[in-house]
């Protein structure tokens, strides 16, 4: 892969910004009393490893006007190092717009983890090309890197199109276009024939794809691993199959990417990932994390992934460093990463939990 020289922005994303209601001390969500509020998206996730070490990022989205929460959003952005843009809607009334709602139980032990999306009148789901002047920020400011996720082109008709607009003026301006897949059901209902030709046109312009053996299948249709058997080593040999079809199918990418998981409870989960980059294979076999809370570990992977192959680092590098980010959030409160710095995520790898003082 070779990456634009002279962009102003290192990572851009198209995203529906949230909040986030998890219950103080891992209680459920219908026990729980006391809750926190954080800004939340899968998306802007992933700008936040390359925001936190010094890269610039910058999250295309929707505010509704004059809303505390769209205040504590950008608040949110800002404080993280993300720069922001995108029009403002009116409310409309009590029964207008809002910014989406996902209330989240980490879970603990035996007891999982259980999130509700609460979505209905999210302003996210009116974004549309004629919000952004993409010829001026991708011809004029340009990006280095643009990450587009499935959740936002399956959300409605105007966001397909942004994406499929995002997509096609950042290939046509120099950008690489990551796709991380997100493959989700509810999404999809009643629309499957269209999403499939706008996930494919996605799939088709980018250089990074990202998801595992479900999303490929269901959102582009390629044909799933023929070997049987189970456990982690079957998954890793039955994802290397597949994505040989889906490299013949879409030949532009040359990097594909999914994390491993294997849950032992909910404070304990073997982690691991594996990298497809220019023909070339790395695994990450899974080793056991401690887990605070798992929401996020997948948007940290592709995070630490994004930010190893802006800096320029061999490709199992930038497994290693997703692999990190996605354990460093593991342990985190936030459904985000934003590490110190590098060593503390390259500690993380190296299994060095000893105080630095």
């Amino acid at each position: 892969m070779e990456l634009r020289k002279g962009a102003v922005y290192d990572l851009v994303t198209l995203t529906s910004m949230g909040v986030r209601l998890v219950p103080r001390n891992r209680q459920p969500v219908h026990a729980g009393g006391l809750f926190e509020l954080q800004a939340t998206s899968a998306e802007s996730n992933v700008l936040s490893v390359p925001a936190a070490l010094g890269l610039k990022t910058l999250a295309l989205t929707k505010f509704v006007a004059g809303s505390p929460i769209a205040a504590f959003i950008r608040g949110d952005l800002r404080r993280r190092g993300i720069e922001y843009m995108g029009p403002e809607t009116a409310q409309g009334g009590p029964w207008g717009y809002r910014h989406q709602f996902n209330i989240a139980d980490a879970g603990y032990g035996a007891r999982g983890p259980r999130v509700w999306n609460d979505r209905a009148g999210e302003i996210g789901r009116t974004l549309s090309p004629e919000d952004f002047d993409l010829d001026g920020l991708f011809g004029g400011q340009g990006a280095r890197i643009v990450h587009l996720s499935g959740l936002i082109a399956a959300m409605s008709e105007t966001t397909s199109e942004t994406c499929l607009s995002v997509a096609r003026k950042a290939k046509a301006n120099g950008a690489l276009v990551s796709f991380d897949m997100n493959y989700r059901a509810s999404f999809w209902k009643g629309r499957e024939r269209e999403l499939r030709a706008v996930f494919s046109e996605i799939a088709a312009a980018s250089d990074i794809l990202i998801g595992n053996e479900e999303d490929f299948q269901l959102a582009l249709g390629i044909d799933g691993p023929e070997s049987g058997g189970k456990g982690l080593s079957a998954k890793i040999e039955g994802f290397k199959e597949m994505i040989g079809r889906v490299g013949a199918a879409y030949p532009n990418a040359s990097v594909f990417a999914t994390t491993l998981r294997e849950v032992i409870s909910a404070n304990a989960h073997n982690w691991g990932a594996i990298l497809r980059a220019d023909g070339d294979w790395f695994v990450e076999q899974p080793r056991e994390i401690p887990v605070l809370d798992r929401i996020g570990g997948g948007d940290a992977f592709v995070s630490g992934l994004l930010y190893g192959a802006l800096k320029g680092w061999e490709p199992e590098k930038w497994l290693r460093f997703g692999w990190a980010c996605g354990a460093l959030t593991a342990t985190l409160e936030t459904d985000f990463g934003s590490p110190a710095d590098e060593d503390q995520v390259w500690d993380i790898y190296k299994g060095n939990a000893r105080v630095k003082r």
